[in-house]
């Protein structure tokens, strides 16, 4: 976990927590009844934000970081600095690992993740949630290995 302490002391006073805090009021769960909501911050200052949308199969279902970087994409935005999470149960919830990688396809290692925990929020970065990431130069490494063989 990184340093938070340019955050806000609550989390209730961080308007990106707020911002997830809000978007998961709008999460279509009707089978896992667990609302997700993400606030992702882009380079200059624009908030984009997600909520879970789940379908019957779960493999078509929308995670909440996932339509917050959609939104953005949609925008023409590529550059973030940091992301909230928030659930309803306010546990902490991290982002899943198909987030992750999602977010590793535009964010830096160092971008700030905040998940609420209800009177407090954990942070790290995204760099300590997934250290290793499939990127265009490891499929490049990849195919210059094959190549060689």
């Amino acid at each position: 976990m990184t340093d938070d302490s340019a955050a806000p002391a609550a989390p209730g006073d961080d308007p990106l927590v707020a911002a997830a805090r809000e978007a998961f009021a709008d999460a279509y769960v009707p089978y896992s009844e667990y609302p997700v909501g993400a606030a992702l911050r882009a380079a200059d200052g624009t908030v984009f934000v997600g909520c879970n949308i789940e379908n019957a199969n779960y493999s078509n279902s929308l995670h909440a970081e996932e339509v917050a970087v959609a939104e953005a994409v949609k925008r023409g935005y590529t550059e973030f600095d940091r992301l909230a999470v928030a659930s309803d149960a306010r546990d902490g919830v991290t982002p899943c690992g198909m987030c992750r990688q999602t977010l590793a396809e535009f964010c830096d290692a160092d971008l700030e993740v905040v998940c609420d925990e209800g009177d407090a929020v954990s942070t790290y970065t995204l760099g300590e949630l997934i250290p290793e990431t499939i990127s265009l130069q490891t499929l490049t490494d990849a195919e210059e290995r094959r190549r060689q063989r």
